[in-house]
C-alpha cells in the first residue's frame, strides 16, 4: 500500500463509512436503473471522467454515484475497494472547482468485494467545474441518465438561479417569442434570432433572463439547448 493511501486512511474523517444500506437495499436501488439522480460505474479506471457525474449531480438536483455496479445492473463490487476509493476521492479533490460536498459509504457485497456509494447533494455554490490540467474548465448538468456539458447560458442560469430580483421587460422581441411558443413546443436561441431579427448575444441574454424569471424553462442538450414555456 503506497504512502498516500496509508495517510488517507489514517485520517478518520476523510474516508468512507459503512453504509446503513444493506445488500437488499442496494439491489432495490439498482433495479431502478440509471436516471437523473442515479449513475453506475463498474470501476474507477478513468476518474477524470467519473467526476463529471459528481459535478453534474451537484449542479442539478443531487444524486448517487454507485461504483462497483455495471450498466446492466449487475453488482460485482470492487475487489480493491481501498485503492478505488482513494483514486476517486483524490480526483474529486483535485479536479472539482469549487469543492463539492458529498458523503461516501461502502456496502459489502461479499467478504472480499464492496460497492462505493457517493451521495452528492444539490449544491448552493453553483456552477461547479471539472478542471483538468491545462484544459478549459467545463461544467456539467444532469439530463435524464446523462451528464452533459453546460452551455454558457446554462452556466449563467446556475450562477444566478437564486437571484430574486431579475428584471424582465416584455418588448417586441419577447412578444414575438411568446407568439412562437404559443404555436410550437420549444425554440432554440438560433431560431429566436431568426424570428425576432436580433443578434445572438441579445437573444441569449433575453432567454437567460426569462428562465431566471420562471417564464421559460431551459432543456440542456449537448448540441443545442432548447427553451419552452415554464
Amino acid at each position: 500500500m503506497n504512502q498516500g493511501l496509508v495517510a488517507y486512511f489514517e485520517k478518520t474523517d476523510s474516508h468512507s463509512r459503512v453504509s446503513d444500506m444493506d445488500l437488499k437495499d442496494l439491489r432495490t436501488l439498482v433495479r431502478q436503473g440509471e436516471g437523473s439522480k442515479l449513475e453506475f460505474k463498474l470501476k474507477a479506471n478513468h476518474p477524470e471522467k467519473i467526476i463529471r457525474e459528481v459535478v453534474a449531480f451537484a449542479n442539478t438536483d443531487g444524486g448517487k454515484l454507485l461504483v462497483g455496479v455495471g450498466d446492466d445492473k449487475s453488482i460485482p463490487g470492487l475487489k480493491f475497494v481501498d485503492e478505488e476509493e482513494y483514486t476517486l476521492v483524490r480526483a474529486i479533490e483535485k479536479y472539482c472547482d469549487p469543492p463539492i460536498d458529498y458523503q461516501l459509504e461502502r456496502i459489502a457485497i461479499t467478504d472480499e468485494r464492496d460497492v462505493l456509494v457517493f451521495s452528492i447533494p444539490k449544491s448552493t455554490g453553483k456552477p461547479h467545474f471539472v478542471k483538468i490540467n491545462a484544459e478549459p474548465p467545463k461544467a456539467y448538468v444532469r439530463v435524464q441518465d446523462r451528464s452533459v456539458q453546460a452551455s454558457k447560458e446554462v452556466k449563467q442560469i446556475l450562477r444566478r438561479e437564486n437571484d430574486n430580483s431579475v428584471p424582465v421587460h416584455f418588448g417586441e422581441k419577447e412578444k414575438v417569442l411568446m407568439q412562437y411558443l404559443a404555436e410550437n413546443k420549444q425554440i432554440t436561441i438560433e431560431k429566436f434570432c431568426e424570428i425576432a431579427h436580433i443578434p445572438q448575444w441579445l437573444a441569449s441574454r433575453t432567454m437567460v433572463l426569462l428562465v431566471l424569471a420562471n417564464v421559460l424553462k431551459i432543456q440542456p442538450n449537448e448540441m443545442t439547448d432548447c427553451y419552452c414555456l415554464a
